[in-house]
């Protein structure tokens, strides 16, 4: 369907709670990504819109980063039937977030962008990136990463991981990590990165020793060269924080009424496109050789069998994040 001279197509990136809702898709019951966001817009411009995202992320799945298109005339609401030149990105950003947090304000618009009438949000992608977080440690876990990570009691072998990875990692017949509900036509696909980092749990605060450090006119770092092994590099968006010894510490250093951390720890996975639940199949498959219930061998036994019945059980959506949509966008724009 191509829209009218006057409608303009917006890119929009929106980052949500994926636990607050059945999916990103539009469905006939449950509450929608897709449809809260269609609401926004109606209330915005006065008429219904139609949203495609680049991505249907599962019910419990989160974003900080899902694009979707849409298409908006601009319609006067002192002279109905006159259009009106398109609004500012930066107007559709307010607006639309105005009403979104109205209703519950789970999902956010981040950013948005022009883009011409047949540039597709799904179909123009790039690459996408996956994150999927692990926190691992026999404490339960904390009431602010309820819903927020995969929580492992057993400790993780984060090098066994990382060598499970290079197995992984590059073109593949992924049938062992493909849903059986899948509708892609081929399994084959390129993984261009599979790593797993340990990285800072959230949540961080200083201790008491970098307050100290920080007020005595030091970077704010914590150094114990006698815990080299726990240095952890925390990298959130473009910013890196070296973070040293916060798993060091033993229950009488912790003092009373203060939380164990648990180890935290990331996998990335980043292709143009993935196979359904492609990406917690993999994680599933990752933790087990964590724990040693799999070996590398096993992985690529896994791999070379192309039956989803051969791979380890798969990891809850709660852990995963779409982290970005790559696309090469026009600079005039």
């Amino acid at each position: 369907m191509n829209p009218s001279p006057g409608t303009q197509r917006y890119l929009i990136a929106i980052e949500y709670i994926g636990t607050r809702f059945a999916g990103a898709q539009k469905q006939s019951t449950g509450r929608t990504v897709v449809g809260v966001l269609e609401e926004a817009f109606r209330k915005f411009v006065g008429q219904p819109v139609s949203i495609f995202c680049s991505s249907r992320t599962d019910a419990g799945v989160h974003a900080l980063s899902n694009v979707c298109h849409v298409d908006v005339e601009r319609i006067s609401k002192r002279k109905p039937g006159e259009v009106l030149p398109p609004h500012e990105p930066s107007v559709v950003k307010r607006a639309v977030n105005h009403f979104l947090q109205k209703n519950e304000g789970d999902i956010t618009v981040i950013d948005v962008r022009c883009v011409p009438a047949d540039f597709h949000a799904r179909y123009k992608a790039q690459e996408r990136t996956y994150f999927y977080r692990l926190l691992s440690g026999k404490e339960p876990l904390s009431t602010f990463e309820k819903d927020c990570a995969w929580h492992v009691p057993e400790e993780l072998d984060l090098l066994a991981m990382q060598k499970a990875c290079q197995v992984l990692v590059g073109r593949h017949d992924f049938s062992s990590f493909r849903a059986a509900a899948c509708q892609a036509k081929s399994p084959i696909r390129s993984l261009d990165e599979l790593t797993v980092t340990e990285v800072a749990s959230s949540l961080y605060f200083p201790t008491a020793l970098e307050g100290e450090q920080c007020s005595n006119g030091m970077n704010g770092s914590f150094s114990n060269s006698n815990n080299s092994e726990t240095d952890l590099t925390h990298v959130s968006g473009t910013s890196s924080h070296l973070v040293k010894g916060e798993n060091s510490g033993g229950e009488a250093s912790q003092g009373f009424g203060t939380r164990k951390k648990h180890r935290c720890f990331v996998v990335t996975a980043r292709a143009r496109s993935f196979l359904y639940h492609q990406v917690r199949l993999l994680v599933g498959v990752l933790k087990s050789v964590g724990t040693s219930d799999l070996t590398v061998s096993d992985v690529e036994r896994i791999l070379k069998a192309k039956d989803v019945a051969a791979a380890s059980p798969m990891s809850p959506a709660c852990g995963l994040y779409l982290g970005h949509v790559k696309y090469d966008l026009p600079s005039d724009l």
